[in-house]
């Protein structure tokens, strides 16, 4: 609508046409001012000395002769003719010019009438063209853009009727999980289908919502099920798509949003990564960005200049609030802040049933098994498990989706694809021996995650790994056993120095994730009794946000070196632990290496056999995971 708007107020294009034909009209016109005569005329005149000048050009010949007027032989005026040399030539013409004294040039030969217009002229139309082209892109961005390409005010749906699109049929049911995120949104529900009720109380709805979370923890979709929830006019729009080369588009395109979205109030504007344009103003590495703070400061206008009564609500989702400029978080504006955290292992089986509604599912398929395997999982990484595990029964030919298929999965998505190494069996020994180290550990530690299994055939950048199932999900550490996960981190490099007598590069991860893990005990969480209680973290500033920039230490030297102490002191007090388990239980480890080193994937049930042979029922020993 905008575009053909500005096609009438502004026809460029019938301008640039306008002028092509003008010029093409000049380039064609024959002047008048030059009089045709026959070639045996002008040899005449020539002869009879009326003929003063002459110039050749190819088969063209201009010339000038004096013709005497009425009044009398003194007065003389000159007259421009033109004439065309026989195409056979003639050889006398030179002499005859020079005998009469007639001035001559010889020219180069002109082009063709059409080729010196293309030449002239082409070169000159091209640029006029290309310069309005670019007035005319500019413009259109600028004056007359809207919401732009892709953006204009079909993104806002309304439920219902045959003209215009609907909001994905989406409802609160539909959101697997995230109750306590569904109650935090659901009054807005009632405010968006009746207002006018709040209204009589002097109530007003909240300006802006902002949906905080991790990736894939469905922000998007919680919007668009409160859309549907409320069955009101709903816009989706990315903060990246206000930012423009030209200063002062996105700005334009907030002023038309906020505009549309009050006509058809009540509405629900959402502004997906919001931290794309809503970052904090005037700081970083290489300053602000002019655009990006001219959209900023449009929306927070737009945001204040709300009718209290317009029942026009912005939802907006980022999962870095940490970068967002302060005015955006004042009462007024993004003031109800909703987080939606990654699914615990109750929620995880909810998003698994929702996903695996269209799945075929084999009778061993255990959802709790599988959600207690996917801890740190948000919801888009589950649909992606679900998805991934039906490409693993579909490329086997199955009718059916086995467990298998879901631990397949699941072993692609943290550890990678399974990859052909040429492994020497001296290699293969070592391996077996590293991740028997870790099982043993985990098995006899008494506050170790339960064992699920330990593999390994190389997978991603991992050549082996041992697999546990947490009996529940912790949102505390206690301090027994972080230590014994110390131990079992640091396992697999213990028992390559009690059974080979010399450690390798093979433990590289388990020592980085062991360093990290007794720093964050020792300067975070105070579990040293030389530090104390005492926050020596470094700084959690980014540098990028230009409030930091040299990152400067918040403690002393010799804060510093008592850390790096208790840290290392932790570390080698979890490895002589370590070290002590696995002399004790020596044999056992022996007869898990062997088996490992043979099967190359041991499960629970065949890792108990192996350390307790004399148990033949393995589930005695393991804990059920509920």
């Amino acid at each position: 609508m905008a575009q053909n708007e500005l096609k009438k107020n502004y026809p460029f294009w019938s301008v640039f046409a306008l002028i092509t034909i003008f010029m093409l009209f000049l380039s064609l016109l024959t002047p008048d001012e030059y009089q045709n005569v026959t070639y045996s005329r002008f040899k005449d005149l020539v002869h009879k000395g009326q003929v003063i000048k002459v110039q050749i050009r190819g088969e063209e010949l201009h010339g000038e002769l004096l013709k005497l007027t009425p009044i009398g032989p003194s007065q003389e005026i000159s007259q421009r003719f033109i004439t065309y040399i026989p195409a056979f030539g003639d050889n006398q013409l030179l002499t005859i010019l020079e005998k009469n004294n007639v001035e001559l040039a010889i020219l180069p030969t002109q082009p063709s009438g059409l080729a010196s217009i293309l030449i002239t002229w082409v070169p000159w139309l091209l640029i006029i063209g290309v310069w309005i082209w670019f007035i005319n892109r500019a413009y259109r961005n600028v004056a007359g853009g809207g919401l732009g390409k892709g953006s204009d005010l079909r993104k806002f749906l309304e439920p219902g009727g045959e003209k215009v699109l609907k909001v994905p049929d989406i409802k609160f049911s539909d959101v697997a999980g995230q109750d306590n995120a569904k109650q935090e949104v659901s009054e807005l529900v009632d405010y968006l289908r009746n207002p006018e009720e709040f209204h009589k109380l002097g109530a007003e709805a909240p300006r802006g919502v902002l949906l905080m979370g991790p990736p894939g923890t469905g922000k998007t979709l919680m919007a668009k099920a409160l859309a549907g929830e409320a069955g009101v006019p709903f816009a989706s729009i990315s903060g990246s798509e206000f930012i423009e080369v030209f200063v002062g588009v996105g700005a334009s395109r907030v002023r038309r949003l906020f505009e549309t979205a009050k006509q058809r109030a009540p509405s629900i504007i959402f502004i997906d990564e919001l931290d794309s344009v809503g970052r904090t103003r005037g700081t970083g590495l290489g300053g602000g960005h002019d655009e990006r703070e001219q959209t900023l400061n449009q929306i927070l206008a737009e945001m204040d200049g709300f009718n209290p009564h317009e029942a026009v609500i912005v939802l907006a989702a980022t999962n870095r609030p940490d970068v967002l400029d302060p005015a955006l978080l004042r009462p007024g504006r993004f003031d109800r802040h909703v987080t939606l955290d990654l699914p615990d292992r109750r929620d995880r089986v909810k998003l698994l049933q929702v996903h695996t509604k269209k799945v075929p599912l084999a009778n061993d398929v255990d959802f709790d098994k599988i959600a207690a395997g996917t801890p740190g999982f948000s919801g888009a990484d589950i649909k992606n498990l679900v998805n991934e595990a039906a490409i693993n029964a579909s490329r086997v030919k199955q009718e059916k989706v086995f467990m298998q298929h879901f631990d397949e999965s699941r072993d692609k998505i943290l550890l990678g694809t399974i990859r052909t190494l040429a492994i020497q069996p001296e290699e293969h020994h070592r391996l077996a021996v590293h991740e028997a180290g870790h099982t043993l550990l985990a098995y006899f530690l008494p506050l170790a995650d339960p064992l699920y299994k330990v593999t390994i055939i190389p997978r991603g950048h991992a050549l082996g790994g041992t697999h546990q199932l947490p009996q529940e999900e912790r949102h505390t550490l206690p301090e027994d056993y972080l230590r014994d996960r110390l131990c079992v981190i640091l396992g697999g490099r213990t028992a390559e120095k009690a059974l080979l007598n010399t450690a390798s590069s093979g433990a590289d991860d388990d020592i980085r994730q062991a360093t990290k893990l007794a720093r964050a005990m020792v300067a975070r969480w105070g579990m040293s009794d030389k530090i104390g209680p005492v926050d020596l973290r470094d700084s959690d500033e980014h540098p990028f946000l230009g409030r930091e920039i040299a990152q400067p230490r918040r403690y002393s030297e010799s804060s510093a070196k008592a850390v790096d102490d208790a840290v290392h002191n932790l570390i080698l007090e979890a490895e002589n632990r370590s070290l002590e388990m696995i002399q004790h239980h020596r044999k056992k480890l022996t007869r898990l290496v062997a088996v490992l080193e043979q099967k190359e994937t041991l499960y629970k049930d065949e890792i108990t056999q192996c350390l307790e042979p004399d148990i033949k029922s393995a589930e005695s020993l393991s804990i059920k995971i509920k």
